[in-house]
This record gives C-alpha cells, sequence and structure tokens, in this order.
C-alpha cells in the first residue's frame, strides 16, 4: 500500500522561517526565504501561533519537507485533521525506538500517528480488531514488539482507553516496515509466510513451535530470513545438492516436511524453492524436533 506522503528530513541547521498555517499546537506548516514549504513537529510549537509570523526550528524539532504538490497536500490535510497529542505520542514512540538503537524512515512520523488516531477511535467506538500474527511479531521482531508493548501503555495512559495488548503488534509492524535498510521488506507478508510454514511443519513433523526452547527460536529466526531472503528474491542456490542429498537419507521426514513447504510456496506464491533452501529448512526442522 503507498503511503499518504513520503517524507525527507531537511537540514538540522536552525534558520527562521514563516508559518503559512497552523495545523494543530504541535504541527506547523512553514516557509523559508526560498519559497521552499516544510512541516515542522513539535510539542507545541504551534500553540498561540498564528500565520505570518517567524519561527525558528530548534534541534528538538522534526522538520521535513515533502517530495511533490500532491503529497504535501495530503500530508498538510492529515495532520490539520488528526489531534496534536498523537502526533507528540509519536515522537514519544519514535524517541523510544530510537533509544533501543532502531533506526527509522522519516515516514513514521506521519504513518504511526495515523495508525494511532485511527486505533483510538475504533477502541472508542467497540470496534475491536484481533492481530492474529500478533505471537509471529513478538517471536520474529522482538525489540520493535517491545516498543509495541510500552507504546501501547502510553496510548492508554494518556488517552484514557483501553487498546488491546496485541495493538503492539500493529505498532512493531509499522516501526519495522520504516527500518532503514529495509526497503521493501513487508514485515505483515514476513509473518503471514512465517505462520504459514509453522503450520504446516507443525502437521507434517513432530516439530512443536515454542520460543522458550533454544532450537525452536533458531527455527523462527532461520525462517525470518529465509521470508526476508524469499520476498526481496535472493533466495540460496547451488548446484551441489550434496546437503540436500544428505538429509533425504538421514532425515527422510525432515524432508519430506520441507517438501510440503516447497509445495506450498509454489502453489501460494507461483515460485519454486531451490534444493538448497529445502535442505536448510529440513536441517532446521530436524535440529528443533524432540530427540
Amino acid at each position: 500500500m503507498t503511503s499518504v506522503a513520503e517524507l525527507l528530513p531537511t537540514s538540522t541547521e536552525t534558520h527562521m522561517q514563516t508559518i503559512k498555517k497552523v495545523l494543530n499546537s504541535s504541527v506547523v506548516l512553514v516557509e523559508d526565504e526560498r519559497g521552499v514549504e516544510r512541516v515542522l513537529l513539535g510539542k507545541g510549537i504551534g500553540f498561540g501561533q498564528k500565520a505570518g509570523t517567524e519561527i525558528e526550528a530548534t534541534a528538538g524539532d522534526r522538520v521535513f519537507v515533502s517530495l511533490d504538490d500532491a503529497d504535501h497536500r495530503n500530508l498538510v490535510e492529515l495532520l490539520a485533521q488528526i489531534p496534536a497529542e498523537f502526533v507528540e505520542l509519536t515522537r514519544a514512540i519514535v524517541a523510544d525506538a530510537e533509544g533501543e538503537g532502531l533506526e527509522l524512515d522519516a515516514h513514521i512520523y506521519l504513518a504511526l500517528t495515523d495508525h494511532l488516531h485511527f486505533a483510538a477511535e475504533r477502541q472508542r467506538r467497540g470496534l475491536l480488531v484481533a492481530n492474529r500474527l500478533a505471537w509471529e511479531m513478538r517471536t520474529v521482531y522482538p525489540a520493535h514488539y517491545e516498543v509495541g508493548v510500552r507504546a501501547v501503555a502510553r496510548v492508554n495512559a494518556r488517552l484514557a482507553i483501553e487498546l488491546p495488548d496485541e495493538e503492539a503488534a500493529n505498532v512493531a509492524f509499522h516501526l519495522v516496515n520504516a527500518e532503514v535498510g529495509k526497503t521493501g521488506v513487508d514485515s505483515l507478508r514476513v509473518v503471514q509466510l512465517i505462520r504459514a510454514i509453522t503450520t504446516i511443519v507443525s502437521n507434517t513433523s513432530n516439530v512443536r513451535v515454542d520460543r522458550r526452547d533454544l532450537n525452536s527460536s533458531r527455527f523462527v529466526t532461520h525462517l525470518q530470513f529465509f521470508a526476508e531472503r524469499f520476498f526481496a528474491g535472493r533466495l540460496l542456490t547451488s548446484e551441489d545438492d550434496f546437503l540436500f542429498n544428505s538429509l533425504s537419507e538421514r532425515y527422510p521426514r525432515a524432508v519430506a516436511s520441507a517438501e510440503r513447504v516447497r509445495a506450498f510456496v509454489l502453489k501460494e506464491h507461483e515460485s519454486t524453492l531451490p534444493n538448497e533452501e529445502v535442505a536448510f529448512l529440513a536441517l532446521h526442522i530436524a535440529r528443533a524436533s524432540p530427540e
């Protein structure tokens, strides 16, 4: 899904700019002396301000410039409709994530602010939607999920609402998708594929995925990297089938289970997994199987 707008941080240098529009108490639209329009995010930055006055972006403010006119209009319209408290919540959550070492693209401010606002509105209307991939997110992306857990607590305390615990997985989705260096990685497709594979493996072998078990945890980690390679088109392949043939003799049940996964991927994604990928999957299935 295409985001409403793509944002990029401007220079960290501070300079005076003229306010064109106050979107809310935490967001203002400004213009510099060259006529370049920017969006400034900062707690209370728009409070008591009005169009035509000058303002200076400080080091603590987030400054963004939109990429094109269409995106700019959408961005301004969206932020003008969302209460300032959601922008401030997003800033706090992003700061928490960055404190955990996550490097996030600027578009997280728009995507997460929009999501939090929508989630709060759903809760207030009693329209709760269960995230059936919460377990997979917690297992595959534990650092992102923990930030999500704290985010839910922060939102509930600030807004006096009760978002479900599973909402942490939704926050984690946005964090994963906004990570710098992971462009093109769709965390939803990744965890959906992982879930499908673990279901197949559980039904065709004696592996029971339990994140408290070391071998099981290694198995899920392997699936994470496999899924990311799969959707990025970087599957492992080799002309040497020694590992695949050896495992077929030594661990026939694990290989049979991996073959079921190969059949599933072919049917659902119209892609044939090479023997090397099937061999490594079988190896992890065998390793995660109780002796």
